[in-house]
């Protein structure tokens, strides 16, 4: 599931071909983590004490006022004290004053695979509200697998290329079976280049880390703030150690009670949705590249264009040719954030004259590939968390085939895209290790989960849904667009969420903001 947070992080559970082979691995599986509250209320292990007890070595790092350091932690929580360890970055900037220190605030952005510490270091250490600085120390830990906590890699930078390229709306047995060559050669790329910690990147792996975390840093209590996937790992925690639950945001939520399929199928939904709003938009507006009719007009000409793009590709300036499924990815990538519909709407204005470069620059920053062509670990993590999480939405193409229908129902123009792209984890080599299940985190202190109603990538129905399993939850409601609600804008969100963080309490419950 690709969850990412306003600066881009929380993508689609199978959102195309390379979030595909990303979202929402050889090695064994080994059994399941114990799931939930139980872990609680136990005594820290014999064996994992080390852990817990551990000192961090805080270094300067990454521009002014940012410590470093990196944390120990074990590879299998099965198997601890084996000398097979992770190790883990971790970042922080410490509370500004004035005013008594609340204590560590970690943030997660999304993804999975998103960077927690790049995040910090580029948004969160100044975009967050000084008083919230003022009181807090900002804190942020890569996942397992994720940036600087041994990255999951799968291709060399020139085979990413050719996957991303890879026709992802099938027509025949021919395009079928390169498809699945290419999500075979992916997985394959991971097994070869991370066999030691394909199998150990679980979303319940993660949140036990952040109980390390949480001890090494000092804290009787965990305070977290986590958007898009981000919420899932937060939720996981909570429903883990549901006592050591300090104030919990989660924002634009995940449902963990659906299944892969599921996820796809709603994200599908999200971002027809989103792209309903941008077309409304569009048409109204002197040269919008839809025309200036109806959404269904629009939706229409988008269509027509990406089924001519299919087989005839436009020049970009550079090597690489803008196709079908580049275009598609560089739509979905506008959709995450309003902000971006007038890039977008300049961007297909000019590929539909024959120059792609702006389009594919968007499906560039979706897919995190730098301007040197080389991409960021995001591509490669984020499905070695997802098919590691859950079992896959398909086995087979012929499963595919047979949804197609539903997906292209609940988008037309993206629908039978993603229907293929969430087929990326039938080839994963490691089987999953989790099913779809609620979380509860009894006896935990009130969390708050927020919700966008037209958010593109985690649908309003997830909040609702994860709201309601929580025993201790409040739905906070965003009435925009966008993925993700704070910092994004509304005074009413942010002013909420805000006063919740410094002082404990939570919204009134149907609390609506606009």
């Amino acid at each position: 599931m690709d969850t990412r947070h306003s600066s881009r992080p929380l993508r689609t559970l199978g959102a195309a071909l390379a979030a595909a082979a990303l979202l929402l691995s050889g090695c064994s599986a080994d059994a399941p983590a114990p799931r939930a509250a139980a872990l609680s209320k136990k005594a820290v292990p014999a064996a994992l004490k080390p852990y817990y007890e551990q000192t961090l070595s805080w270094r300067l790092c990454g521009g002014a006022d940012f410590e470093c350091a990196t944390l120990k932690a074990p590879l299998d929580y099965t198997r601890p004290g084996t000398g097979r360890d992770v190790r883990l970055a971790v970042s922080r900037k410490k509370a500004t004053g004035p005013g008594r220190r609340l204590g560590s605030l970690l943030v997660n952005p999304g993804g999975p695979g998103g960077s927690a510490v790049g995040y910090l270091q580029s948004f969160a250490a100044v975009g967050y509200p000084t008083r919230v600085r003022a009181h807090y120390d900002m804190v942020a830990m890569d996942p397992r697998g994720v940036a600087e906590s041994e990255p999951v890699t799968c291709l060399s930078d020139k085979q990413m290329d050719a996957f991303t390229q890879t026709d992802q709306t099938p027509d025949g047995r021919g395009e079928t079976d390169r498809l699945v060559a290419a999500y075979k050669k992916f997985a394959d790329g991971c097994a070869s280049r991370s066999g030691r910690i394909l199998g150990h990147v679980s979303t319940v792996e993660a949140a036990r880390d952040m109980d390390v975390l949480r001890a090494a840093l000092g804290d009787r209590k965990l305070h977290y703030v986590g958007a898009s996937y981000g919420t899932f790992l937060g939720a996981t925690y909570a429903d883990l150690y549901p006592h050591r639950v300090g104030r919990l945001v989660l924002d634009g939520a995940l449902d963990p009670t659906l299944s892969s399929r599921r996820i796809n199928r709603d994200q599908t939904a999200g971002f027809e949705t989103a792209f309903t709003a941008f077309a409304k938009d569009c048409v109204r507006r002197t040269g919008c590249p839809l025309g200036t009719g109806s959404v269904a007009t629009a939706r229409d000409r988008l269509g027509a264009f990406f089924a001519r793009l299919d087989s005839h590709p436009v020049g970009t300036g550079g090597p690489r040719a803008l196709g079908e499924s580049l275009a598609t990815m560089g739509v979905i990538s506008a959709m995450y954030d309003e902000t971006a519909w007038p890039q977008l709407r300049t961007a297909l204005r000019s590929a539909m004259s024959g120059h792609g470069g702006g389009l594919l620059n968007l499906a560039d920053l979706y897919y995190e590939r730098d301007t040197d062509g080389s991409y960021a670990n995001l591509m490669y993590a984020n499905p070695a968390v997802n098919c590691l999480d859950l079992p896959p939405a398909f086995r087979t193409p012929a499963e595919v085939r047979k949804s197609v229908p539903a997906f292209e129902k609940a988008s037309p123009v993206f629908g039978k895209a993603l229907a293929w792209a969430a087929l990326n984890c039938a080839y994963w080599p490691v089987r999953p290790t989790g099913t779809p299940h609620p979380l509860r985190a009894k006896g935990a202190d009130p969390i708050v989960v927020v919700g966008t109603t037209r958010d593109p990538a985690t649908p309003y129905p997830w909040a609702r849904g994860l709201a309601s399993q929580l025993s201790s939850a409040t739905l906070l409601t965003y009435d925009g667009d966008g993925h993700t609600a704070y910092g994004r804008g509304s005074g009413c969100i942010d002013n909420a969420i805000n006063t919740y963080l410094l002082t404990g309490r939570p919204p009134a419950a149907h609390t609506r903001c606009h």
